[in-house]
């Protein structure tokens, strides 16, 4: 028997390969067409024949969404954008693993458990997985959030991902590092691009602009980030570990000097990544205030595997017991 999230995924799936032949587009496109129909109920592509048009319409009312959770919905939905990200691979398509975004959700909820209701912002949204399983993760409080990506085929997958799941994303299809028109956000989340910014007129708006060459996307977006967060707000990070050996790193350590307190750095398992160059952390910062208190001591941890139930529990007693010890203070 399937699991509600396979039943799900297996519709997406037949559905997107009919629209993609009927529509001469992409798979990654007709998921994203096939979301679109499935939360409107109705086929919505003029180009459809009438006989497809009355299966595809079958198909969604014999699925009945309103019967599937968030988390069955985003995690089916992530495995239809993943297979078509392996068909069609672009550099900017790369998806944030479902057990890091689970766990960034739960980081998020643990360290702002006394707010009632929360601002999140995701500079670099992408097709809003990580976004929207920090929504799913915050155990029924208000959140207002926003994402902003400049690929509009990450925004339309976004879109139609953040509405089967009834999340009012306020979404923006812009160059993260230009102006943003979203409020200052109590949190930032974010699985930072790594790369060069190509923009070096726009670079120069910025304080971690490089002093020649060509600046760091990532860095200038761990900026534009602080811009929009409230004071004493928190910042989620996923980061290359490089990001502190890299050329520009001691730029990057004075900016933060000024600007934030680092509250943790969590090393992903190495086994999560095919080559040791492309492993990944999580940093959580802190945004200066008069509420902001640097922690004791940071909150540094090597995490064990994801699939190791045991040792998480443990590891997730230890995050716990730390956080309570530092609002306690």
């Amino acid at each position: 028997m399937m699991t509600p999230v396979e039943r799900l995924f297996a519709v997406l799936d037949e559905t997107a390969r009919i629209l993609q032949e009927e529509l001469q587009c992409t798979y990654l496109e007709a998921v994203a067409e096939t979301g679109e129909n499935l939360f409107h109920g109705d086929v919505l592509q003029d180009e459809v024949s009438e006989l497809n048009a009355k299966r595809l319409k079958k198909q969604y009312r014999e699925l009945g969404l309103e019967q599937f959770q968030n988390e069955h919905i985003r995690k089916a939905f992530q495995l239809a954008v993943l297979k078509g990200m392996r068909q069609h691979v672009q550099p900017n398509h790369q998806m944030t693993p479902d057990a890091v975004s689970v766990f960034l959700a739960y980081l998020v909820r643990q360290f702002t458990r006394p707010h009632l209701a929360l601002t999140i912002l995701d500079p670099a949204v992408g097709t809003a997985n990580l976004l929207t399983a920090v929504l799913n993760g915050l155990g029924g409080r208000q959140a207002k959030s926003y994402g902003v990506d400049v690929d509009d085929l990450l925004v339309k997958l976004a879109y139609v991902n953040a509405n089967l799941q009834q999340h009012p994303v306020q979404l923006f299809n812009q160059d993260s590092l230009r102006p943003l028109f979203v409020e200052p956000a109590d949190v930032v989340v974010c699985d930072l691009p790594v790369g060069y910014y190509p923009d070096d007129a726009n670079a120069s708006r910025f304080v971690l602009k490089a002093k020649e060459g060509r600046s760091y996307a990532h860095h200038l977006l761990i900026e534009q980030s602080l811009r929009y967060t409230k004071d004493g707000g928190y910042l989620f990070f996923l980061i290359p570990n490089t990001l502190f050996s890299s050329p520009q790193a001691e730029q990057l350590n004075e900016f933060l000097k000024e600007t934030a307190i680092v509250q943790g750095l969590l090393q992903l398992p190495l086994s999560m990544f095919k080559h040791e160059q492309a492993a990944k952390s999580i940093f959580i910062l802190q945004k200066k205030g008069l509420m902001a208190k640097a922690p004791k001591q940071v909150l540094l941890a090597e995490l064990p595997r994801f699939s190791n139930k045991t040792a998480m529990q443990a590891m997730m007693a230890k995050i716990d017991a730390w956080i309570a010890g530092e609002k306690g203070r």
